[in-house]
């Protein structure tokens, strides 16, 4: 009899993060909220100010203004963050950091704060180059004895690459070798090679490729139309961040092919206001000519209620900036104090901030929601539990709160496979239940034996 084996999957297992399972805001296409889509579940209405939020984003209507997420905790302020950012997609940059990140020894906090904002303004470069594109049909190397006497080296790549129109071969310098090692180009994938620098871009696997079954998944583009030696517009995404470091040490020209070249240098000195006012000339010069194109992406300051006076002023300056991105804040506070002043203030940020800030609120989810959520958890983690061990999750969930409940479905499942059930029963929430505390039942058990603690 033949012997058949199944070849396990080459994909590396990724780690399941609280937030795995967000895809995005969940609405329909008129805007309204879908009662469970995208991993979302509940906040219809903050997820539809959110959309409306996105599209203005989309629009560039709403550079330089912010966005305050204010609601208890555990209420899905972050997800709705992140399903913010899955929306503007991933050529809008998005950087999420926390208030207490300000905090350093070593680093002013209106720096830091200057560096997260650059980071989050992107810029898209579009340059015409002269380069070599094609499906590669063969690909081989030339060897020859090293110098040293120590085994062989490459001497040339010789390289096939075919359009709609044609086919050249190439023999290119070993330098570009490196590059295509680098890009993990094989046979049968489409690529382009740029005449002046030799940088290689694996643009994915030929559409003719469509119907073999690879272990992981591919993204195909259609066979390229016209000559292989052709002027291509290239188009080339970095953030302000990026230009800031490759020139803390200013060598050569301020074009953007000089700006470019300083990636790859290693010796850096520190980024000064006066480096970055310059290069906010050149990029305003080459947006100005339509070279350049600027994207304001979202910088996401989580517990914002951390920041304290300095940094609020800071942003209060930073957001009227022409270079500016757009800020989100969530909080979980109440009234609460300013830090850095004896000022009570609404989520314990100035006045004057609060008066720039479009404020969208969250509330505490209901049984229904904590069920949809705790099931799409379950998915998301492989995790199999019957309805009754679910509806009582979800009460504890409803007690407790819904980050408890969610911790609990992992202990669940190995006292489940442990007793050898391969589904988690109600028998493996009670037990889990009993042997972790939530914080309500942590408190009262410390009312209930004050004289035995230390307070």
């Amino acid at each position: 009899m033949m012997k058949i084996e199944e070849v396990k999957s080459t994909t590396k297992t990724q780690r399941i993060a609280h937030h795995s399972h967000i895809k995005g805001l969940g609405l329909a296409e008129d805007g309204t909220a879908l009662e469970n889509s995208s991993g979302m579940v509940g906040q219809q209405i903050a997820r539809e100010a959110a959309g409306i939020f996105v599209d203005l984003v989309k629009s560039k209507k709403l550079a330089g203004r912010a966005l305050l997420m204010a609601g208890p905790p555990g209420t899905g302020k972050t997800a709705i963050a992140l399903a913010v950012a899955q929306e503007l997609g991933s050529k809008v940059p998005f950087y999420p950091m926390v208030g207490s990140e300000v905090y350093s020894a070593e680093v002013k906090k209106t720096e830091i704060l200057m560096e997260n904002f650059r980071r989050a303004i992107g810029l898209r470069i579009k340059e015409t180059k002269e380069v070599w594109e094609g499906e590669v049909t063969d690909l081989k190397t030339e060897e020859k004895d090293d110098q040293t006497g120590y085994g062989k080296v490459v001497s040339a790549v010789v390289i096939t690459l075919k359009t709609s129109k044609g086919s050249k071969t190439l023999k290119l310098d070993p330098s570009i070798h490196e590059n295509l090692t680098r890009e993990k180009v094989t046979i049968g994938d489409v690529i382009y090679i740029e005449a002046n620098s030799g940088n290689v871009k694996r643009v994915g696997r030929c559409d003719i490729y469509n119907s073999e079954y690879d272990l992981e998944a591919e993204e195909y583009v259609p066979l390229p139309k016209g000559d292989v030696h052709k002027k291509k517009e290239i188009v080339q995404d970095v953030t302000l961040h990026d230009l800031d470091i490759a020139n803390a040490k200013p060598q050569g020209g301020h074009d953007f092919v000089s700006l470019m070249n300083q990636l790859n240098k290693k010796k850096k000195t520190d980024i000064t206001d006066k480096l970055r006012g310059e290069i906010n000339k050149v990029v305003s010069k080459y947006i100005d000519q339509g070279v350049a194109e600027l994207v304001p992406g979202v910088l996401f300051i989580d517990e914002c209620h951390m920041l304290d006076i300095e940094a609020f002023t800071f942003l209060n300056r930073a957001l009227e900036s022409t270079l500016a991105p757009i800020v989100i804040l969530a909080t979980n506070r109440g009234q609460s104090q300013i830090r850095g002043t004896d000022i009570v203030s609404p989520h314990g940020l100035p006045v004057d901030l609060l008066d720039r800030l479009l404020i969208i609120r969250t509330t505490p989810y209901n049984l229904e929601d904590i069920i949809k959520i705790l099931a799409i958890r379950a998915q998301t983690e492989g995790i199999k539990i019957s309805e009754e061990a679910l509806q009582d999750l979800s009460q504890i969930g409803n007690e407790a709160s819904l980050r408890f409940a969610i911790l609990l479905l992992t202990p669940a499942n190995i006292l489940a496979q442990t007793s050898g059930r391969e589904e988690i029963g109600r028998q493996d929430i009670q037990e889990v239940h009993e042997l972790f505390l939530h914080a309500k039942q942590s408190s009262k058990v410390l009312e209930q034996q004050a004289d035995k603690y230390i307070s």
